[in-house]
């Protein structure tokens, strides 16, 4: 009955064991490398008792359940056994290269886990020699798969590593290279600078196709001789006009212009502007090839090139550019304008031989004579002609033949017309010319005859008048007739400032009290100089007098001379000073803001002054200037033994505290001005208040008993629908 009862039980117990192989391939095929083989076990222990569970009811319940016991015992003893033996893996390169070499060792281990729950259908009776050889065996065959997987993995550690350092190289260079194209700064393209030379030189270039185009191309279109007779001349230069003109096309494209101002150099931000701008489209305009139908029609058909008047632009600009850059604007404008005039009486010229060639030449008396005389048959006499009777209409003189034909007569009408507006506007422009020429003279001139007058009514000697008229006439000749804060009052203070410094500077540094002196105190001081001139004989000054100004001379000589006026002690000549000490003021001076000497100009001198008044205003921001320039006065007195030492270390003078006393009067007076000014607001407001006041008391008197009623109802259901 066991033997029946056993050999009943086996499918089942087979079964079981083909379920326990099926989870056992599973496992090791998912399990992770770096998990610990006792992990292994208890995933496959765990399914294998599921499974177990599973199929316990109708396994381990009936006759053969102690063979199947003694089954399950024989495959824990394997287990057990082969738990402690080791097979070798067999070496897997594309999972060794994400191993280390403790996650092999592990990996290892799992394996021959695996391997011996793998077959659990081995003898169940073994020999203990022959186990130890296998297990010997085992050994070795473990030792050389061993060295041959470290063979293996340091040559794939080496490949891989290979690999590594070219990619990591490979992302280096990159990188580096998206850091270099950072760093590299936007490749500045060629641009031209309209505020330079070049850009005007460019404006003369262009010039001369867009007059060369204006001129001949009506002249050959209405002269056909002139086109037939020249034809490579006219070839050369229409086509050398038209590289000139696709040149100009680049350079406007590449024409800077200032934003916020900065001159922009992007190359694509100068296209983008060069395309929102009206004068793209007559560029483009200008530079379609028309000459194409000469191909079909004839290259004796100039009017195709009509086209190129649209750069009528650049020859404007070129003449504005020039009026502002030449010395002498006046001949400049009234040439300009004649030009004008010349270049319509030559277009009208064109269109009048136009005309007859369309009627027929001789047919009546107005037109062009008949071309067979040969007296007008000659280029040169059909040109001259029709320029002559042009600018007879035009200037409407019109001692021309009179029309006979209808269009004749509307073609006059229209000349006549143009020719009124071109008389009012040479009239009008060349007057406005001349007084602007003479303008400068004419203010001159007005200052003189006030003087003049003024002279007269006082009744002025002779002697005195004829030295005034001297000096006007020295300036006029000079040139120094110009006021030269009236000139700089329209520049901003920094280029005036800039101006004086390039003109007043060095003259001023070579007074030795201003030598050591900051640069900004230097910039003030410049502002303030004043030109003076002296014609001979003046005296600039007299012993005794008060000394409210320094003077340095520019140009000229002046004289120390003795009471007399005659007796000359020494001479100063350009670059000479005088007069810088009395307006510093220095305490304890033995001659105190008193002139010391007389100093007449020999002849005419320029010189510039500085008064005491501008001295002190700029000094009043710069202290420690003014301690240094009393100190050197003080030293420049002390070697000419012009000072008294016992009233210079004194103490306060009694005039600084005058003008302090001054100072604090009027800083009173600015107060009192601010404070009533508060008042005069605060009595405005409380007048208000007090206006709103009473209009809020009168309308509360208004109000009645039911209205604060209702308004005290109200607040209840406010209350509640909140």
């Amino acid at each position: 009955m066991a033997k029946i009862c056993t050999e009943e039980s086996y499918p089942s117990v087979r079964d079981l064991d083909d379920e326990v192989d099926r989870t056992d391939n599973g496992a090791s095929r998912i399990h992770s490398i770096c998990e610990d083989t006792t992990s292994d076990m208890q995933g496959i222990n765990s399914t294998a008792t599921s499974q177990l569970q599973e199929s316990r009811r109708s396994s381990f319940t009936g006759a053969g359940a102690m063979a199947r016991l003694s089954h399950f015992l024989f495959m824990l003893r394997n287990w057990a056994s082969h738990r402690l033996q080791r097979e070798v893996e067999r070496p897997d390169s594309f999972l060794e290269r994400f191993r280390g070499p403790e996650l092999k060792d592990i990996s290892s281990r799992g394996s021959y886990a695996h391997s011996s729950l793998g077959h659990p259908d081995r003898p169940h009776k073994r020999n203990k020699k022959e186990e130890k050889k296998k297990d010997e065996k085992k050994e070795e065959e473990k030792k050389d798969g061993d060295k041959e997987e470290k063979k293996d993995e340091k040559k794939d550690e080496k490949k891989d590593e290979k690999k590594d350092e070219k990619k990591d190289e490979k992302k280096d260079e990159k990188k580096n290279d998206k850091d270099d194209k950072k760093k590299e700064p936007l490749k500045e393209v060629w641009i031209m600078d309209p505020a330079a030379d070049t850009y005007y030189r460019w404006l003369t270039v262009i010039a001369a196709p867009v007059f060369y185009n204006l001129m001949m191309i009506v002249t050959r279109s209405c002269f056909n001789e002139l086109q037939s007779t020249y034809t490579i001349l006219w070839i050369i230069l229409d086509y050398t006009a038209d590289v000139i003109y696709y040149t100009d096309t680049f350079v406007r494209s590449r024409t800077g212009f200032l934003e916020q101002g900065l001159l922009v150099k992007d190359g694509k931000k100068l296209m983008d502007h060069y395309r929102t701008t009206s004068q793209f489209k007559y560029d483009m305009m200008s530079m379609i090839p028309t000459d194409i139908f000469m191909l079909k029609v004839g290259y004796d058909n100039p009017e195709l090139r009509f086209n190129r008047l649209f750069k009528m632009s650049r020859l404007f600009e070129f003449f504005d550019r020039t009026e502002t850059r030449t010395n002498y604007p006046n001949i400049f404008r009234i040439s300009n304008l004649v030009l004008y005039i010349l270049i319509i009486i030559h277009w009208n010229a064109c269109i009048f031989y136009a005309i007859s060639k369309t009627i027929g030449f001789g047919t009546d008396t107005w037109v062009y004579p008949n071309i067979s005389h040969p007296e007008y048959g000659r280029l040169a006499r059909k040109y001259i002609y029709c320029l002559y009777w042009s600018t007879l209409t035009l200037t409407t003189i019109g001692e021309t033949p009179p029309p006979v034909r209808d269009v004749e007569y509307l073609f006059v009408v229209a000349d006549f017309l143009i020719g009124v507006l071109i008389f009012a506007t040479i009239v009008g422009n060349v007057g406005a010319m001349i007084s602007n020429m003479n303008a400068s003279r004419a203010e001159f001139q007005a200052k003189i005859d006030s003087i003049k007058q003024y002279m007269q009514f006082r009744k002025v000697s002779k002697d005195l008048e004829a030295r005034v008229i001297k000096w006007f006439d020295y300036l006029w000749t000079e040139k120094k007739t110009c006021d030269e804060k009236e000139v700089l009052k329209n520049l901003p203070d920094k280029l005036k400032a800039e101006i004086a410094i390039n003109v007043h500077l060095d003259t001023l540094k070579k007074v030795r009290i201003f030598q050591d002196c900051e640069a900004g105190l230097l910039i003030e001081l410049v502002l303030k100089l004043q030109p003076q001139v002296f014609s001979p004989g003046d005296y600039i000054c007299k012993k005794g007098d008060i000394g409210r100004e320094m003077y340095i001379i520019k140009e000229g000589k002046l004289a120390v001379v003795a009471d007399d006026g005659i007796t000359q002690f020494v001479v100063l000549s350009d670059g000479a000073y005088f007069g810088e000490i009395s307006i510093l003021g220095i305490k304890g001076s033995k001659a105190g803001n008193r002139r010391t000497a007389n100093i007449r100009s020999v002849g005419y001198s320029d010189l510039f002054a500085l008064s005491k008044d501008d001295l002190m205003e700029a000094l009043t921001e710069y202290p420690e200037a003014k301690k240094a320039l009393e100190e050197k006065g003080k030293a420049i007195l002390m070697k000419d033994n012009l000072i008294d030492e016992s009233v210079a270390n004194a103490g306060a003078d009694p005039k600084d505290l005058e003008e302090k006393i001054l100072r604090l009067e009027s800083n009173l007076d600015v107060m009192s001005t601010k404070f009533g000014k508060l008042m005069a607001e605060y009595t405005s407001y409380q007048t208000k208040i007090k206006q709103r006041l009473s209009n809020m008391e009168s309308k509360v008197k208004t109000l009645r008993a039911e209205d604060l009623s209702e308004v005290v109802e109200d607040k209840p259901e406010e209350k509640k629908t909140k």
